[in-house]
Parts: structure tokens; C-alpha cells; sequence
């Protein structure tokens, strides 16, 4: 793959390492409140505290440079053979005690869509000033939720090549696949495991891992309607209301708030392996849903990246970053 589509671009680095001071927020923010905070029946809201496990993969290890690091020129990272990295999980999960349990999760990006290429020919700035907010210019459309350019497809394929040979080299494939509603993260979805995986596991549209809300055009996603007839294969239930009330013309989302809705939905991930009436990790679910992908946005990467403490990573436009996470619950 020597002339791969998935290398990260000068606009992907600034992303991937901009709002330092909010994410400094953030920690605090969970340290001093998040934490401790308990709903109305006295239980905790976020009883689940995530950490990165080293040693899995070249992206976590500072010594990697992620300016110029490409996963799909070097088996995603991998510093061990599939079969490893399996045994290890199997093994990490099985020897946990009751309140702890590990994860890898492949954090996919979708491919470059309409609204990238408009910001790659007239640059941030005037993106900043005005193209947001409009959903077309000159002949393009890029808004609201706009579709992958055939660059995106393409790098969506490349995926697909890629996952093709991981497979063949004992990669898992993940029990559960989770995507954000606008069209792009679902058709990078499709394209890369097009026959890779199997028509039981149905991917999961869920708006809390969607794009940062509001003042963008390009992230208001469309009607839930049209999102089950563009993909009838996928499940809306993470899609609440009918037309899309979280997003708003002149008020864009914070990295804060953004990073706090990507922890609800970690919280919702892993409590989904934990037996509550006997307050413990159920061990074969632990087992059954240890690789989790998902598919998503720059931005909300980048919250990942945030909550789960992992240092910041620039992600190409059709890139992923696999990270493995230990899970520990507070009761």
C-alpha cells in the first residue's frame, strides 16, 4: 500500500491537537464534579473511569511521531500478532477483578466528504468566516450532512483492502459496531466492511458519538426517516428525535461538552457487560464484546482521545486509531 489515500494532512494535525485549554477544563471538570456526581436515586452518573493500556500499540507510545505515522502502511500500529493481542485481552479480562474490564476499540473517521474538500480548496479561514454556514458553493454541496466525494470512497476501500488482510492475520472482528447518523460516518461504515462481516452484527446509528453540534452546516444531520431509508440494514434507535433538535445555527458545541457526552456513551459501552444485581463485570459478555468499532468524526476522535486520557493522535481524513482501554467501576 505504498500509495495510501490515509495519510494525515497539516489541517488533520492542527485538529487533532488544538483546544489544549479545554481539555485541561475537562479533567478538571471530571475531577472536581463529573466523578462524584449522582442522579436522583443516589446512583453514580459516570461510575466507569478509563485508561489507556501501553504496549498494545504504536500510537499510544509517545516515541511514535503522529505528523507523519500511517496505521494502514503498518498493520494499524500493531506491535503484536493478532493472536497476542487476543490471548492477552482474553487473558487481562479473565484475571480482572469484579469492577474492571478491557476493551479495543477501533475509532474509525470517515472519509473526506464534500465539506473537506471545500475547506481544502478555500482554506480554514474563510471556512471560519463564512462556508460553514452555507450548504453549497459554486457546484458543490456540502450541507446539511453531506456525502463522501469519490476520495472518500475511495478511502473507505483502501480500509476495506486493509481489514481484508488484517483478517486473513487473525484480527477479530468487532461484536459491535456503532455509528454516528450523518451519511458519511455510515458510508465509510458500509464500504469498508462491504462481505467483511457478518449480517447478524447490525451496526447501531447513535447520535451521542455524532460530529461537534451546531454553527457548522455540514453537521446537521437529516431527518431520521431519511436515515433509515438510506440505510435500512443499520439500527436508529440511538436516534431519538425525528428531526434534528441538537443542532443549532449560531452555537457551536464545546470540546468540554463534547467530551462529556463521549464519556455518557463509554458509560453506556461498558455497563452493557455488567451484571448490576450482582455488581460485578459478567465475564463471558466481557469476553463476547472485547472489540468494539466505531465510526465517527475528527472531533469527536479527538473527544475519545480526551476522556480516555490517550496522548493526542492526528487522525487522517479515512483514518482510525485502535486503542485498547481498561474500564474500572466505582459503585
Amino acid at each position: 500500500m505504498t500509495d495510501s489515500l490515509l495519510i494525515p494532512t497539516e489541517n488533520d494535525y492542527l485538529d487533532a491537537h488544538a483546544g489544549a485549554s479545554q481539555q485541561e477544563q475537562y479533567k478538571q471538570l471530571w475531577h472536581t464534579e463529573l466523578k462524584t456526581k449522582r442522579d436522583s436515586k443516589g446512583q453514580l452518573e459516570f461510575p466507569w473511569e478509563f485508561q489507556v493500556v501501553q504496549g498494545f500499540f504504536k500510537q499510544s507510545d509517545s516515541k511514535t511521531d503522529d505528523k507523519v505515522f500511517n496505521y494502514a502502511t503498518d498493520h494499524m500500529g500493531r506491535l503484536k500478532p493478532w493472536k497476542v493481542i487476543i490471548d492477552d485481552l482474553l487473558q487481562l479480562n479473565q484475571e480482572a477483578p469484579d469492577n474492571v474490564e478491557y476493551k479495543l476499540l477501533f475509532l474509525a473517521r470517515h472519509g473526506n466528504g464534500y465539506h473537506n474538500q471545500i475547506v481544502e480548496t478555500y482554506g480554514l479561514d474563510r471556512w471560519n468566516k463564512e462556508l460553514h454556514k452555507l450548504g453549497k458553493f459554486g457546484d458543490i454541496e456540502y450541507g446539511p450532512d453531506p456525502q463522501l466525494t469519490p476520495l472518500g470512497m475511495a478511502q473507505a476501500e483502501e480500509n476495506h483492502r486493509l481489514w481484508q488482510q488484517e483478517l486473513q492475520e487473525g484480527a477479530p472482528i468487532p461484536s459491535k459496531f456503532y455509528v454516528s447518523p450523518l451519511q458519511r460516518s455510515c458510508n465509510t461504515l458500509q464500504i469498508t466492511w462491504a462481505d467483511l462481516k457478518p449480517k447478524s452484527i447490525v451496526p447501531q446509528v447513535d447520535e451521542l458519538i455524532r460530529e461537534t453540534c451546531g454553527r457548522n452546516l455540514c453537521d446537521k444531520r437529516s431527518p431520521k426517516r431519511v436515515i433509515q431509508q438510506r440505510f435500512p440494514d443499520f439500527n436508529t434507535d440511538g436516534v431519538v428525535d425525528e428531526e434534528d433538535v441538537l443542532y443549532h445555527d449560531d452555537e457551536r458545541e464545546t470540546m468540554i461538552n463534547q467530551s462529556i457526552r463521549i464519556n455518557k456513551f463509554l458509560q453506556k459501552l461498558f455497563d452493557l457487560d455488567y451484571d448490576a444485581k450482582n455488581g460485578k463485570v459478567d465475564k463471558k459478555l466481557a469476553e463476547e464484546d472485547t472489540f468494539i468499532a466505531t465510526y465517527s468524526h475528527a472531533g469527536t476522535i479527538r473527544c475519545f482521545i480526551n476522556v480516555l486520557g490517550h496522548r493526542n493522535f492526528t487522525i487522517s481524513t479515512g483514518g482510525m486509531i485502535p486503542v485498547v482501554i481498561k474500564g474500572t467501576r466505582s459503585s
